[in-house]
């Protein structure tokens, strides 16, 4: 199989914008300049990586992201990066020849594809919510997981369970984790996840031939690690207490934060405001709406979206740094007191024989 860097010199890219393609790719990783060579090196020398992408429970809007990925261009990644070789969704073939190259592949390349799912299987009734090639679509995710070397879970679908999974889940959806259980799962959530967030994933495992570093929830911490609160634009607002109080108000209009009229942000894990969408021109939040949150576990059953947040307990959601020391201090101040009534009312209540 021909490296990426054999696909692009085919293509007739010269060696100067194959150098500046690893440069802009380190960056959208968030690595530094030094790790450039290194991307250079991988994509000169590994094969591209076979990719089995699956459809299960889902609204297809994984792939609708990933194909408007800017950094790298989504072409790029299926045409040169790695061999996608199976996508019901994007592939020209179907039916019986769209299946034979499946099982092909799987043959071929045992033990070294890659499985990405976009959606879950349901497990009622035999699964029998979900049928691909006339069987349950989770016998042929198990079946395509066995002999594979990773797994990523596109999505909160894959991820989590998402709206399919929401009370009180009559299909029985089931997040891939809870399915395939002895491989490595990388978990890209989000409904759906960022483009450059996917394209970087692969780019990742493909450069350093691992996965990328998983905080405790399995998602990649390159991306992950980050309240979107952390780096949001309106955080300035929020530090100062000036909220929207009701959507198109003035506080609205001058872009306050949106944390009171539902904005999950400070609950929410995500690259969103960094990254952004469609290159970088926006996010929900920038486009005037609040988070919802829909890169975590269970969003969809946690009530409105427009609902405040009032079960935080971290600093800064509630009070500003000052308001949280005045507290603090008030909480000590009220201990002790708090201790000397009590110490008052032992020795009241203690007969004089027992002191």
């Amino acid at each position: 199989m021909e490296t990426f860097y054999e696909v692009m010199r085919r293509q007739g890219i010269s060696r100067r914008s194959f150098l500046k393609y690893c440069s802009l790719t380190a960056t959208s990783l968030g690595l530094a300049p030094s790790f450039v060579p290194q991307i250079a090196h991988a994509m000169e020398t590994k094969p591209r990586t076979p990719v089995l992408w699956l459809h299960g429970l889902e609204c297809t809007c994984c792939s609708e992201s990933f194909i408007r990925s800017a950094h790298p261009l989504a072409k790029d990644v299926v045409l040169s990066m790695i061999s996608l070789d199976y996508d019901d969704t994007l592939m020209a073939a179907a039916g019986h020849r769209a299946e034979a190259i499946l099982e092909e592949i799987m043959a071929k390349y045992k033990g070294n594809y890659i499985l990405a799912v976009e959606g879950n299987p349901p497990l009622n009734e035999g699964g029998m919510f979900c049928i691909q090639s006339g069987k349950p679509f989770v016998d042929k995710l198990k079946r395509v997981a066995k002999d594979s070397k990773a797994v990523i879970a596109w999505g909160s679908c894959a991820s989590w369970g998402c709206v399919q999974a929401a009370k009180p889940n009559p299909t029985q959806a089931t997040p891939i984790h809870k399915v395939i259980t002895d491989k490595p799962i990388i978990k890209v959530p989000g409904c759906p996840p960022i483009a450059e967030v996917m394209t970087g994933v692969i780019t990742y495992m493909l450069t350093f031939d691992r996965i990328p570093e998983l905080d405790r929830q399995g998602r990649p911490k390159m991306f992950y690690s980050q309240r979107i609160h952390d780096k949001c634009y309106r955080r300035p607002h929020f530090d100062a207490g000036q909220f929207v109080e009701a959507f198109d108000d003035e506080s609205a209009r001058r872009g306050y934060c949106l944390y009171k009229v539902g904005c999950k942000g400070p609950t929410t894990y995500n690259a969103c405001s960094t990254v952004q969408w469609n290159e970088g021109t926006s996010f929900p939040i920038k486009a005037g709406h609040g988070c919802i949150g829909c890169s975590e576990d269970g969003f969809w059953d946690k009530g409105s979206f427009y609902s405040r947040l009032t079960d935080i307990h971290q600093f800064g959601i509630e009070a500003n740094a000052d308001k949280v020391g005045g507290t603090a201090a008030g909480v000590v101040g009220a201990a002790v007191a708090a201790h000397a009534a009590v110490s008052a009312i032992k020795r009241v209540s203690t007969p004089a024989g027992n002191k």
